[in-house]
């Protein structure tokens, strides 16, 4: 099957300033992917040096680690709705700001509920960004869909590994409050861009004209589309299995007999491999017209890196790590068919909303579930048979959207284009 032919690229001529100003634009979604993830990892490290301060055991621990993909999920079903009612722009300008106040103001916690509740504000605030920065990627560089995208996500991974590198060194240097506030300065220079990006929206719309109207499209029913659920399949299951491994890596290791660093350190190699990963994920799925044999590739080195884990964690740890680190590229492969598989930003928006919010939802039951059958069986096997059904799941999900096709398509072309 033949890919259909692509959407014409917007030509330079429609909104004139806003793409002579692309470089601003680009500097505004690449400074806040960078904190997509600053407040999850910043936190993790140290949550032991958090709760001997203000107090708080393992559940609530535990609970702080499952917010983020709920609250992601939340805002992933809300996220299309504000962008549709008050401009995708300005939504991404109010995520900045909330992302901003949350990661300050959740470093001056003085006991538990206050730290939950402005960790969510925070959360909520990237939750948006997640969401958003697909469609923005969209209508302002539809002809360089490959390389941005690769670009943006490169900076996700980076605002994933970065923080829990130095967040131990950084309370060492100061206190705890200070390493996790200090990432509140990235939302802060992601706001002049912002800034500039919403205006210059604002005046091209002014400028308008019936010929070259510019509109944030219809409502689109994204959840009738097989598409939909194929992307949301692909995009939860990789990311219930991820976070799954983030959670549950270092105890696999303590319990075969290996030491906190090692745990820690391999960790570190699951998210290196998986930062290496994003340079070519785009590539594939822009390159190739139907890309699913790679995400069968992907599933291999995830069952292979869970056969080591289960079987045999300390006679090849890094191999392990490294195999369940490529396992992951599918995360970025799945971000980047949001666009690939759609026309207009609109749409874009809609699948990104629907695919990423029931998605973060959906993997919410990774690392719990696999703490939960650990427990039960007393023993790693159960667990990772759940891992292994997610993958399979996964692959599922990715035969779908794979699939060379657009979503208006399958929508029967009753949707708005840009």
């Amino acid at each position: 099957m033949t890919a259909t032919a692509p959407p014409a690229t917007i030509a330079p001529t429609t909104l004139p300033r806003m793409w002579r100003g692309r470089i601003v634009t680009l500097l505004a979604i690449v400074v806040f992917a960078f904190t997509l993830r600053t407040a999850v990892t910043s936190l993790t490290p140290l949550l032991g040096r958090i709760s001997d301060d203000i107090g708080f055991g393992d559940t609530i621990a535990g609970l702080l680690g499952m917010i983020p993909t709920l609250t992601f999920g939340v805002a992933g079903i809300v996220s299309p709705a504000l962008g549709r009612r008050f401009g995708i722009e300005q939504v991404t300008l109010a995520a900045v700001i909330i992302t901003g106040v949350g990661i300050a103001t959740r470093s001056l916690s003085q006991n538990v509920i206050t730290l939950i509740l402005l960790s969510c504000v925070a959360l909520f605030g990237m939750g948006v960004g997640n969401i958003l920065i697909p469609p923005l990627v969209k209508r302002y560089f539809s002809d360089r869909i490959a390389p941005i995208s690769t670009l943006y996500i490169v900076f996700v991974q980076m605002g994933t590994v970065i923080p829990a590198a130095v967040a131990i060194p950084l309370a060492d240097a100061t206190d705890w409050r200070t390493s996790l506030g200090i990432w509140a300065l990235f939302p802060l220079a992601a706001l002049g861009p912002w800034i500039w990006v919403v205006k210059e929206r604002r005046a091209a719309a002014r400028r308008s004209t019936d010929d070259a109207p510019v509109t944030e499209g219809a409502h689109v029913p994204v959840w009738r589309t097989s598409m939909a659920w194929g992307l949301t399949l692909m995009f939860g299951m990789t990311s219930a299995c991820t976070y799954a491994m983030f959670t549950w890596m270092p105890k696999i290791m303590r319990d075969a007999g290996g030491s906190e660093s090692l745990g820690g350190s391999m960790v570190a190699v699951f998210s290196g491999v998986g930062l290496a990963a994003t340079l070519v994920a785009p590539w594939l799925c822009t390159r190739f017209a139907n890309p699913f044999g790679f995400t069968v590739l992907f599933a291999a080195c995830w069952l292979s890196g869970f056969a080591g884990l289960m079987w045999a964690p300390l006679s090849a740890p890094v191999l392990w790590a490294v195999l369940c680190g490529l396992g992951p590229t599918t995360f970025p492969m799945a971000l980047t068919l949001i666009n690939v598989r759609t026309r207009s930003s609109s749409t874009s928006a809609s699948l990104s909303g629907f695919g990423q919010g029931v998605g973060y939802l959906l993997a919410c039951a990774g690392p719990m579930l696999f703490g939960v059958l650990h427990d039960v069986s007393d023993g790693w096997g159960t667990p990772f048979i759940l891992l292994t059904g997610m993958t399979a799941v996964m692959l599922c999900g990715a035969w779908v959207i794979c699939r060379p096709r657009y979503l208006e398509d399958q929508l029967g072309g009753r949707v708005q284009t840009e």
